[in-house]
């Protein structure tokens, strides 16, 4: 048990508040989410992984009104675009909600600029080391800042960055992903580094009882993605819906770099004949890199957009033969659609059980 740890435990629990949709109380779960959810400023420390064409105004405002902490996932959004979505957003809830930004999206200090105009509370950097400038810029919004680290040295240094929170996400995830597990991340980390921020743990997390480890291991809350695709307030299209119901661990699988010159993130998704069209598309970015007609930044921002385009035909237009089905191995555990605070409900419950057999 680390001190910040004891300190929890030995205070005295929050207030009584029903969780979402329950009527019941967590008292230990509560205590334990204390710091994560004063750092997001929600009932709950549960954040929602920014998923692409899901993660919008219906899912984030539904995740935010049950006492979560919702978040857009920006994407290939123009600033245009994202600032219609963050108003839409806003319109749907009073409650705290994020914004996902993708490092090394072109217009990517503009699409800070947005937030700042809309005061976003938080902004999550992910895709990679955030480029120079862009940390202060959204500091000096007022915003606080997460940013993912998927290394233990990465995690230091983005600590010195000046970073207010750190999200440690495993390969158990769905789209993009790094080549180590959650819990290998998870004990190498948090050891070192929670008792100097808040630190989010992310990655194959599909029930309650999973929670209750991470927090009694130090992080101040958790992220999950593919847990809430199936919500009644996701708009996903329904045979995306039922891809995820119908879907084992097994199913859910890695993409494979076949040019080690292309700086391809690794992306989990459903086997589908999308995995076959995504290596296809590879060789077409790696023959024009021989042919010079691309700089590597540009190349890697064709394979960014593939994926946002694969993505929209599995989500939106249903796709989910020859669209990315993009989901974390937790997919099994996805078994029904249900509300937003039915999801959130089952996992409180499931931690404040697993806390009291203790």
């Amino acid at each position: 048990m680390n001190s910040f740890e004891a300190e929890l435990r030995s205070a005295p629990l929050p207030s009584p508040l029903p969780p979402a949709g329950e009527g019941a109380i967590h008292p230990r779960t509560d205590a334990l989410m204390r710091r994560g959810a004063e750092f997001l400023g929600t009932r709950y420390a549960i954040m929602a992984g920014a998923m692409s064409w899901v993660s919008e105004r219906h899912l984030v405002s539904a995740i935010s009104n049950a006492g979560g902490f919702g978040v857009i996932a920006c994407g290939a959004m123009t600033p245009a675009l994202l600032d219609a979505e963050i108003a839409a957003t806003k319109a749907l809830t009073d409650k705290p909600f994020g914004v996902n930004l993708i490092t090394m999206h072109p217009d990517l200090f503009e699409l800070i600029d947005v937030c700042a105009k809309h005061q976003v509370g938080h902004v999550v950097l992910a895709g990679g080391l955030p480029p120079a400038g862009s940390l202060d810029r959204i500091k000096n919004s007022g915003a606080k800042l997460l940013c993912f680290a998927p290394a233990l040295a990465l995690a230091k240094k983005l600590i010195r960055s000046g970073v207010d929170a750190l999200v440690i996400e495993g390969m158990e995830a769905g789209g993009h992903i790094g080549p180590v597990s959650t819990s290998v991340l998870a004990q190498e980390m948090l050891p070192e580094v929670a008792d100097q921020l808040p630190v989010f743990i992310a990655g194959g997390i599909g029930r309650g009882e999973l929670i209750a480890g991470y927090l009694e291991m130090g992080a101040a809350g958790v992220q999950l993605g593919t847990r809430f695709v199936c919500a009644n307030e996701c708009i996903a299209h329904p045979n995306f819906k039922k891809a995820f119901i119908r879907a084992s661990a097994r199913d859910a699988v890695a993409s494979v770099q076949i040019d080690p010159r292309l700086p391809v993130i690794p992306v989990r998704a459903l086997k589908n004949a999308a995995g076959e069209l995504f290596t296809a598309k590879q060789r077409e970015v790696a023959q024009l890199l021989d042919e010079g007609k691309v700089e590597m930044a540009e190349a890697q921002l064709r394979i960014e957009h593939y994926w946002a385009g694969a993505l929209r035909r599995a989500v939106i237009e249903g796709d989910v033969e020859h669209g990315s089905v993009m989901a974390g191995q937790s997919v099994g555990m996805v078994t029904k659609e249900e509300p937003v605070t039915a999801i959130i409900a089952s996992l409180l419950d499931e931690a404040e059980a697993a806390l009291a057999r203790r």
